[in-house]
């Protein structure tokens, strides 16, 4: 064989293999590439969305949280003024018992101090009748001096 021919044969079959692999071949190869090379770019941006989200979110999560703590904060400070008034309240109830408790221990004390004074004044007005009779050895009409005994009740 000729150098020039076997050249020419190599250099024939090399172009023909080229022309097959840039034909057949290499179409699949790229469009293989290609669609990896956009996967590879829809998952970053899916990335950076889900990074953008979670900062959003995060953002949401810090807010909600401090929305909780300024609620449950006006929840405990109205919880503790309700506790207040109903303390109050109850104080006040509490006052109004006892002094209603004190008045009426002493209307009945006054009453009981007017009625001993009459019980007393009964007495006394028997003892002085009865030391007026010895005195006198004499009976005392109690018809006759009932005026006697009244006014002598209402000095004592």
């Amino acid at each position: 064989m000729n150098l020039n021919a076997t050249l020419f044969a190599q250099l024939g079959v090399f172009f023909i293999l080229a022309w097959f692999t840039m034909k057949f071949v290499w179409p699949p190869i790229m469009k293989a590439l290609d669609e990896r090379v956009h996967k590879i770019a829809d998952g970053l941006a899916a990335a950076d969305k889900a990074k953008t989200e979670l900062a959003h979110t995060e953002k949401k999560v810090v807010e909600e949280m401090r929305k909780a703590r300024e609620s449950a904060t006006d929840v405990r400070a109205n919880a503790e003024k309700q506790g207040a008034h109903l303390l109050d309240e109850a104080r006040a109830e509490a006052n109004r018992i006892i002094s209603q408790a004190r008045e009426a221990a002493e209307g009945e004390a006054a009453v009981a101090a007017q009625r001993a004074k009459e019980v007393l004044r009964e007495q006394v007005a028997q003892l002085a009748v009865a030391g007026a009779e010895r005195i006198l050895r004499r009976e005392i009409n109690a018809q006759v001096h009932a005026e006697l005994l009244a006014n002598l009740k209402a000095e004592l």
